[in-house]
């Protein structure tokens, strides 16, 4: 794919995970009439609903450890060690269904799920594949719409959506992961998954015990599914989510409750990492090395503040000035990273290969 035409794409692709923007959508002309053309014209119901996944389909899987796929992308200097790995990745993509035509994606959709795999395997899911064997589900996503209509329809292709995601994540856990511990991630549509999974199938089990961290990245978090946030850089069964704007950003994600961890320090404190704490963007489109000190990062009313980036391969704003949401993993690639391999040694430093209810740092 070319670099043109994935920017293109990614004005749609984690853009459509935003169920925020019903606010902005009320305000804007522009963006109402872009809505009214891609609002299904029906209604949704069971019976025109795609097909279920079937999870025992690799076909139904972006990324798998044991077969070649651009969730194994590395840049310059990075290995991917997923045939080695110790532990699991489980990684819920974004909204890549843009269609008017349904209200959630058919898993045999061949275009949709071209763009998951080019714009977010490679892009978002390729972080992980230095520490963890990644998993990533295919699943019937909601279209953008849904994250504007305020009506029945919108709300059960998003619970149709969400059913895929507790599938997928119980046939991973028995068919996969083999009492393995694993790291949760996502972006966006994703994360709005991941914070009911958290709670639903997580919190107050076993699987607590083994979950060593989330990255549920993108998208408003409070901390109400019961997973505590990382307040340490090597913390272990805890949570870490954040939204990234410039100063002169709108209003999107502002709410001072929303978690922000900010992913240069791994902390919570609101103190400014300045930009040569940045290891390295990455944006694969632009070339396969990374950039260091492209942006610094401070965590201020549950946002992440970045003042300014350094590099013309960040440029896209599909979101408005300043709006770096579709940046959020790019922008500290080598960071995540790192970090997460961090706190994989500790957990393992803790737990070996007998993972038992764990005690936070």
């Amino acid at each position: 794919m070319t670099i043109k035409k994935t920017a293109l794409v990614a004005i749609g692709v984690i853009v459509a995970g935003l169920a925020g923007l019903a606010f902005v959508y009320r305000a804007d002309l522009q963006l109402r009439l872009m809505v009214m053309m891609i609002t299904p014209d029906q209604a949704f119901t069971d019976a025109s609903s795609p097909a279920p996944p079937d999870y025992a389909n690799p076909l139904h899987w972006a990324a798998l450890p044991d077969r070649a796929d651009l969730a194994d992308s590395v840049p310059t200097g990075a290995t991917d060690a997923q045939a080695t790995a110790p532990v699991d990745l489980f990684f819920l993509h974004p909204t890549t269904f843009l269609s008017p035509d349904a209200w959630n994606q058919s898993l045999d959709d061949a275009a949709t799920n071209e763009l998951t795999d080019e714009m977010v395997m490679r892009g978002q899911a390729s972080v992980f594949n230095g520490c963890c064997r990644i998993y990533a589900p295919r699943y019937r996503q909601a279209t953008l719409a849904a994250f504007f209509d305020e009506g029945e329809s919108a709300s059960r292709a998003l619970a149709l959506a969400y059913t895929d995601v507790v599938a997928a994540f119980r046939y991973y856990m028995t068919h996969f992961n083999e009492g393995r511990p694993f790291v949760l991630a996502a972006h966006s549509q994703g994360s709005r998954h991941a914070d009911y999974l958290m709670a639903d199938e997580i919190v107050g089990t076993e699987l607590a015990g083994r979950m060593i961290a989330a990255y549920p990245v993108g998208f408003e978090l409070d901390g109400s599914n019961g997973v505590p946030v990382c307040e340490t850089p090597t913390q272990t069964g805890c949570q870490v989510t954040w939204n990234s704007v410039g100063p002169a950003a709108g209003a999107l994600f502002a709410s001072p409750d929303n978690i922000c961890v900010n992913p240069l320090t791994w902390r919570i404190d609101g103190a400014l990492a300045d930009r040569d704490a940045n290891l390295g963007a990455v944006n694969l489109d632009a070339g396969d090395a990374p950039e260091p000190g492209v942006a610094d990062a401070q965590c201020r009313d549950g946002r992440l503040y970045v003042s300014e980036i350094h590099s013309d391969n960040y440029s896209l704003m599909p979101l408005g000035r300043d709006n770096y949401h579709i940046y959020d993993y790019a922008l500290f690639y080598m960071n995540i990273r790192e970090n997460v391999q961090a706190r994989v040694d500790a957990f393992l430093a803790l737990h070996g290969d007998d993972p038992a209810p764990h005690q936070d740092r």
